[in-house]
């Protein structure tokens, strides 16, 4: 939408206006879908987010460039906020480097994804230059080293074995603690077996206590 707005502002810049329209609406149909699909919590979030960033902002920007500036001085104060909006997009993807360096996995960084962003980088550094114009080809420069790094970081990762972050004991084991001793690991077999023997030698004593109460009440009969 700044771009959009940018664009206009700026004049002569056809480009601007139809990719960053296409552009507008593919993400508003991506946010439409993330809210109808998303959780609860996440879909108030981010619809506060998107009030408090996309439109609140946005208008403040729009009324205070459009009221307090006017000629060269606008189109300067909007270009300067547009490229200050695309670096924080740009520097957006250095948590995911960052996730990628310390669990060796690339799960989270789609290698197709870094070619398209450094790709388009490098269109956008082009248009600019051909355009003279800083506000273009200024944050492209660090999109286009980010999409490098990413790049690089898919090829020496891509092979490589991801850190775990938990370890479990197998499925099939159980821990049995003793009391005063040392703790050992059994198969779950071995724990039933266990379990089956411990139930045997309860049944052989409550036989043998019952059998001592038959044998006292037979003296007891032979005394009277």
């Amino acid at each position: 939408m700044l771009w959009l707005y940018y664009a206009f502002v700026k004049t002569d810049a056809t480009l601007l206006i139809t990719i960053n329209s296409l552009g507008c609406i593919v993400e508003a149909i991506y946010i439409i879908v993330y809210l109808v699909y998303a959780p609860k919590n996440a879909r108030k979030h981010t619809a506060k987010l998107l009030v408090g960033m996309n439109v609140l902002l946005f208008f403040a920007i729009l009324l205070f460039t459009h009221f307090a500036l006017e000629g060269r001085t606008r189109v300067l104060a909007i270009g300067w906020v547009c490229v200050a909006v695309s670096v924080s997009v740009f520097a957006a993807p250095l948590s995911i480097v960052l996730q990628v360096v310390r669990t060796r996995s690339v799960a989270f960084m789609p290698f197709t994804l870094s070619f398209s962003l450094t790709l388009s980088a490098v269109m956008w550094f082009c248009y600019g230059i051909f355009l003279k114009d800083p506000c273009v080809w200024i944050p492209n420069v660090l999109g286009f080293f980010l999409g490098l790094i990413q790049m690089a970081l898919y090829a020496v990762y891509r092979n490589a074995r991801e850190i775990l972050t938990e370890k479990k004991l197998p499925a099939d084991h159980i821990i049995n603690i003793v009391m005063l001793g040392t703790p050992e690991v059994h198969p779950v077999h071995d724990a039933e077996k266990t379990g089956s023997e411990n139930d045997g030698v309860k049944d052989h004593e409550k036989e043998e206590e019952t059998e001592q109460t038959d044998n006292n009440n037979n003296q007891e009969k032979i005394v009277a």
